[in-house]
């Protein structure tokens, strides 16, 4: 798969950069949670970490796996590592950016560039964004309690994301239809 127009290339690769990071940031911030006592929240990175490795390795894929010097992929997501409480805040505001700003813009300029293998990678990572920013904020508001996140097992469809919280995956994903098998799972 290939992108014709430069734009909406150049808003694959910011996206890749971005995911690339919170994947790294999320995985570094959840050995932190678990060194502070907070060990469902550091399995709640560690999950929404593959996720954004899912939306990554999408666009990544959506630009056709180009291998180039001419760009240089920034992000522009939280650098450096705090206490759990101010993490999980980092993560909340990288996730509402994303949810508000980031990815609506992209996706439709996708749409109007007729670029479809860009558009079901943004709205993939946009569906599950929705998800991770809701999540951050409930583990975020047990923190600031002195608590754990009371988290069942996390699953996470590895074709766009999708993010669920439960005893199971669902039979079905709601975003891309991979089966249940697919999902990959990050048990209490």
């Amino acid at each position: 798969m290939t992108v014709s127009n430069a734009m909406t290339a150049d808003f694959l690769r910011s996206a890749y950069g971005g995911e690339s990071m919170a994947h790294m940031r999320y995985l570094i911030w959840g050995d932190v949670a678990r060194d502070e006592g907070f060990p469902n929240v550091g399995r709640l990175f560690e999950a929404i970490a593959y996720a954004e490795w899912a939306h990554a390795d999408n666009h990544f894929k959506v630009l056709g796996g180009e291998k180039t010097q001419d760009y240089t992929v920034a992000a522009g997501g939280v650098f450096g590592c705090n206490k759990t409480v101010d993490n999980l805040q980092g993560a909340i505001d990288g996730e509402l950016h994303e949810v508000k700003q980031m990815y609506p813009v992209y996706l439709e300029t996708a749409r109007f560039q007729e670029e479809k293998g860009a558009e079901k990678s943004f709205h993939f990572a946009l569906e599950a964004e929705k998800i991770h920013a809701k999540m951050f904020q409930d583990a975020q508001d047990a923190v600031k309690q002195g608590k754990d996140v009371e988290l069942d097992n996390v699953y996470i469809c590895p074709i766009c994301g999708y993010t669920h919280e439960g005893p199971d995956a669902p039979d079905v994903c709601p975003v891309c239809g991979a089966k249940k098998e697919k999902f990959k799972a990050f048990e209490k």
